[in-house]
């Protein structure tokens, strides 16, 4: 809700941050990517944060929705995270899906490895 908003709530987001890697292991898809895309909407970047997000769904790309995968690229391209081994994955992921993406989640994923600066063959030629 504070992301959807605009509203930054430093202390909050940080105690968010905080115990959200404690329970990383417990998310669902679902909750990886609104929880990273809830940080970039706000420009809120907790490394540690990102790196547990970044394992967690390297370990449950396939049960990302195309919403799910096009958010999470997002999200860390919003904040210039660096995270290879997550975008290869949603790379993959997406090229294996891509029938299944709306054109919303097309342009968001193509704006976030074009931010990125990552070429990605399997999904543009």
């Amino acid at each position: 809700a504070f992301a959807t908003l605009g509203v930054p709530a430093p202390r909050l987001f940080e105690a968010i941050a905080r115990d959200t890697e404690q329970r990383i292991c417990n998310f669902e898809p679902q909750g990886l990517a609104n929880t990273a895309w809830a940080f970039a909407t706000l420009g809120v970047s907790e490394p540690r944060l990102f790196d547990a997000i970044a394992r967690a769904s390297e370990q449950r790309i396939g049960d990302f929705t195309p919403q799910g995968l096009a958010n999470t690229a997002w999200a860390f391209a919003t904040l210039s995270i660096n995270a290879p081994q997550l975008i290869d994955a949603i790379a993959c992921a997406s090229e294996h899906r891509i029938d299944d993406f709306k054109p919303q989640e097309l342009a968001n994923t193509a704006w976030a490895f074009a931010t990125l600066g990552i070429s990605e063959p399997r999904l543009f030629d």
